[in-house]
């Protein structure tokens, strides 16, 4: 059924911190961008946030944060869901579409400690806090005596389990921690030379109905074409890999003129080995240069590591 032209746009959202700024910031956006236009958020809890006993990679992947937003897109009871892409699986469903992306915010990881300063300088079998395999491989990789800790929650959670001494640092995205106000709590800044963010880190995307013209005529005037570009070279080479967002594979595509610079790397868990390679090609076809860096680490001995973690 066609909703009236002047209908409130419904926006589907997780309860948390992070979840209800996105929502909000892409709320703000559109009513400056449409005059007049009213903007609803629907806040929901999901799978992923129910359970908090047990690791992402057991339960199912970060994809679990996502299916009731998506359910709530199909059924029309939201016309919009906004996204950490980072946290969005590779395929979607055939109805949905990723309408608009915003302008990538820094893409890096930051390390959180109570004292130390960077990686280096953490004591020797120091307590790390992650839930994410990709940097529990890269810290093992640089730092192999560190103590890896799982660590779930919201961020004030994380933060706590940090600031009681339970943990001498943890690692979280530079993103979110600067959209909730607490870049001063980051420690030092992961580079991405030796360090590679999760695939799409950074982005928020607004996803809809396909065949929702009215919310696609509102939301598009919100893209990023530059964060589209590397956004589609990252997530391909994900998908040419047949990784979810929890297994240990990380990405990352940079823009130089007309030409796009893309590392990727798989890894061991344990970090006793890190596959790495870099690609670069035309602005013109991203997801090109994604398969292509995945063929390349592949070709280098990424595919029985990854089928023995999917079997495993």
């Amino acid at each position: 059924m066609k909703r009236p032209s002047a209908a409130p746009l419904r926006i589907a959202t997780r309860k948390s911190q992070l979840a209800l700024w996105q929502a909000g910031h892409v709320a703000g956006l559109l009513r400056r961008a449409h005059a007049g236009l009213e903007v609803e958020l629907v806040p929901m809890v999901t799978q992923g946030d129910r359970i908090q006993d047990r690791s992402l990679a057991a339960i199912g992947g970060k994809g679990l944060f996502i299916k009731e937003l998506e359910v709530a897109l199909q059924e029309e009871r939201a016309d919009i869901a906004v996204h950490s892409m980072k946290d969005l699986p590779g395929d979607l469903p055939e109805s949905l579409t990723i309408a608009a992306v915003l302008e990538r915010a820094d893409a890096r990881d930051a390390l959180l400690t109570g004292s130390a300063g960077r990686l280096d300088d953490l004591p020797r079998g120091a307590h790390v806090g992650t839930s994410s395999l990709r940097r529990q491989a890269q810290l093992l990789a640089a730092r192999p005596d560190l103590a890896i800790e799982g660590l779930r929650g919201n961020v004030d959670t994380r933060l706590r389990r940090l600031d009681s001494g339970d943990m001498d640092a943890i690692v979280l995205a530079c993103a979110g921690l600067i959209r909730l106000g607490l870049e001063s709590r980051i420690s030092a800044r992961l580079d991405p030379k030796i360090f590679l963010p999760a695939v799409a880190q950074g982005i928020i995307g607004i996803e809809c109905r396909r065949a929702d013209s009215r919310t696609l005529r509102l939301v598009t005037v919100l893209e990023s074409q530059d964060t589209r570009i590397a956004m589609d070279a990252e997530r391909a080479f994900a998908h040419r890999l047949g990784g979810s967002c929890q297994s240990p594979i990380a990405a990352h595509a940079r823009l130089e003129g007309q030409s796009l610079l893309l590392d990727g790397l798989v890894a061991e868990p344990d970090g006793s080995r890190l596959i790495r390679d870099t690609a670069s090609g035309s602005i013109d076809d991203p997801a090109a240069l994604g398969r292509l860096l995945a063929d390349r680490i592949l070709a280098a001995g990424a595919g029985p590591l990854l089928e023995r973690l999917r079997a495993g």
